[in-house]
C-alpha cells in the first residue's frame, strides 16, 4: 500500500516545479504585452487574453501589476502554448532574415565607399535598375565625407538609395 501512494506522489509535479511553470507562462505573458499590436494580431491568443493583455497597459500601480500577471499566466494555461511559440520562432526567423539583408547592404554601401568605380559597376550589373547617377554621386559625396571626417550624411543616403534598390 504505501508504494502505491508513494508512485502516485512522485507522478504529481513538485510546488516548485508548478511555480516555475507559471513564472514561465508569466514571462510569456510579459513577452506578448511587450509585442506591439500588430505582431499580437499573429498569435492565436483567445478574446479573454487580449482584453488582459490590453487592460495591462491602464494599470500603474506595481503591486496591481503583479497581480495581473498572474491572473495573465492563469489565462495563458488554457492557450495553444505550442502555436504561440510557433508564431514567435516564425517573427524571430524573419527578424534574423531582415538582419542579414541590412548587413549584407552595409557591406555594400562599405564596399562602394572603399572600393569606388569598380564596386560601383558591380552593384550596377547586380542590381539594373539602380539610378546610376545618384548612386555614383552619393559614393564620390561619402568619400569625402569619410575623408574629412565629417558626419555620415551622403553615407546614410547611400543606403537608403541601396536599400530601396534592394526592394527591402
Amino acid at each position: 500500500m504505501t508504494q502505491e501512494f508513494t508512485s502516485s506522489a512522485d507522478e504529481r509535479p513538485s510546488k516548485s516545479q508548478l511555480k516555475r511553470e507559471m513564472h514561465a507562462l508569466q514571462a510569456l505573458g510579459e513577452k506578448i504585452i511587450a509585442l506591439r499590436d500588430a505582431e499580437r494580431a499573429r498569435l492565436p491568443l483567445s478574446d479573454d487574453l487580449l482584453a488582459a493583455v490590453e487592460e495591462t497597459g491602464r494599470i500603474h500601480s506595481r503591486e496591481a501589476r503583479r497581480r495581473h500577471m498572474q491572473y495573465v499566466g492563469k489565462l495563458m494555461r488554457r492557450e495553444d502554448l505550442d502555436a504561440i511559440h510557433a508564431v514567435f520562432e516564425q517573427m524571430e526567423q524573419e527578424t534574423q532574415r531582415r538582419d542579414l539583408a541590412f548587413h549584407r547592404l552595409e557591406r555594400w554601401r562599405d564596399r562602394l565607399i572603399d572600393e569606388g568605380d569598380a564596386a560601383v559597376e558591380a552593384f550596377i550589373a547586380d542590381h539594373h535598375d539602380v539610378d546610376r547617377q545618384a548612386l555614383r554621386q552619393l559614393v564620390r559625396n561619402a568619400r569625402q565625407e569619410r575623408e574629412r571626417d565629417k558626419p555620415p550624411t551622403n553615407a546614410r543616403r547611400l543606403f537608403r538609395l541601396i536599400r530601396d534598390t534592394a526592394g527591402l
